[in-house]
């Protein structure tokens, strides 16, 4: 049964509901007992939980003040505003596919995030802004009882001060947030209350900068995108070009040998990869420095070279508004090519087009045996991209105003920034 049958639940003549596929099934197994059908307009079914005394007791779960589909990246900005502006006390929840994210709000500003991303994980933020190396992490996850919050055990052990920590958990809400906005398929949920234990750290984020920063992300992201198109390029400083003479940029300029990735360099000094993404790329339009395509090393590279080509192809063909178009038939080319149902199985992809690295892989050495499952991947992956570019290329000559994208003289074209990044995937 195809991805999108697998939520669906068809209710019958009698007013039975029956669960389609298996994802509908499990949830409803979820949700047993008693429930109150909501009024709602004939295309939707709005049910909360009463208990078997029908009556909504504050033991059923909170109440639910606002809900709603997301259907574009930043739709929810206007959410945010609104639970800011107007000082509610509760839980936004985020669903995304199988990701669950929330913002905890009191008195106009958010206090506290959680996810069940494992990126956003505090050990994967600490390794990032490399306050943290991948052994202390597997250390504090030994020693860490199963009352312990991770960053306590790391104080505890040493491995990172009680001050940057703090600091990091604040990193950890914000990039929590930046994800929540920039989701774009999905569902939201308003709660009037939220339980304080899920709060790992109050912090105090007000939502109008919080708003404008997101903002000026999404903006520059596309940008910056032009010159260095994912966290795995590797920076290099042009011969006999002097070092800059902007403090806020000697950083990320000594941090460069030529070998690091925008992502190690951000780990080296202690930056997120956004703000060495943007201290990067004013470097290399004043022409001091190069950005090459990541050297892959492996079946996790390859995957993430994978992953940010996709992810770039199908952001522009959302912003063409013909993404629904091009991920169709690109589950009809999976679907038919023969290999693809194989590999990607039980990868997902994600709303942004990616998959599972590690799922992928596993897939991969099973259908190719270890011994060619690296060479064998990076052609399958390779023809794939291949295919989503000359897909989307259509969809991308003619801009939402009409005109030919080729005549608006905007950046780099899409076609040769993926080129440049799945390069190394091709067959030698």
């Amino acid at each position: 049964m195809s991805d999108e049958r697998q939520d669906l639940v068809r209710v019958d003549a009698t007013g039975t509901a029956h669960p389609v596929g298996k994802t509908a099934s499990r949830g409803l197994r979820a949700r047993q007992g008693a429930f109150r059908l909501m009024p709602a307009p004939g295309h939707l079914i709005v049910m909360r939980y009463v208990g078997e005394d029908g009556q909504r007791d504050d033991e059923d779960g909170p109440v639910f003040r606002l809900a709603g589909e997301i259907v574009t990246p930043g739709a929810l900005c206007d959410v945010v505003s609104l639970v800011g502006h107007a000082s509610w006390n509760g839980e936004l929840v985020v669903l995304d596919g199988a990701t669950s994210r929330s913002l905890f709000f009191e008195h106009g500003a958010v206090i506290g995030a959680r996810s069940s991303l494992e990126n956003d994980r505090i050990g994967e933020v600490l390794y990032r802004y490399g306050a943290l190396t991948r052994e202390q992490i597997a250390a504090t996850l030994v020693a860490a009882k199963p009352d312990e919050r991770f960053g306590e055990v790391a104080v505890k052990l040493g491995f990172v001060s009680r001050e940057r920590l703090y600091q990091l958990l604040a990193k950890q809400a914000e990039e929590i947030a930046y994800g929540v906005l920039l989701v774009g398929d999905g569902m939201f949920y308003f709660l009037e209350r939220f339980d304080e234990e899920q709060v790992a750290s109050r912090q105090n984020l007000p939502v109008s900068p919080l708003l404008m920063e997101a903002v000026r992300r999404m903006d520059e992201t596309r940008y910056f995108r032009e010159r260095i198109p994912s966290e795995q390029h590797v920076p290099l400083r042009v011969p006999d070009r002097s070092p800059p003479s902007e403090a806020a940029l000697r950083k990320a300029w000594e941090a460069i040998d030529g070998i690091r990735s925008v992502a190690e360099i951000a780990r080296v000094t202690g930056q997120g990869e956004f703000e060495v993404t943007q201290e990067l790329f004013q470097l290399a339009q004043t022409g001091k420095v190069v950005v090459h395509p990541p050297r892959p090393t492996g079946l996790r590279a390859m995957m993430a070279l994978f992953n940010d080509a996709i992810a770039m192809i199908l952001a522009d063909v959302d912003h063409a508004g013909r993404g629904e178009e091009v991920r169709w038939q690109l589950t009809s080319f999976a679907t038919g090519a023969g290999i693809y149902d194989a590999l990607f199985r039980g990868s997902g992809p994600a709303p942004d087009g990616t998959l599972d690295a590690a799922r992928v892989i596993e897939n991969a050495e099973m259908l190719a045996g270890p011994g060619q499952a690296e060479a064998m991947l990076a052609q399958w992956l390779y023809e794939y991209v291949s295919f989503a570019m000359f897909v989307a290329e259509p969809y991308l000559r003619m801009g939402p105003d009409g005109i030919p994208l080729s005549k608006r003289g905007e950046g780099t074209p899409l076609s040769k920034r993926v080129a440049e990044l799945v390069g190394p995937l091709a067959p030698k």
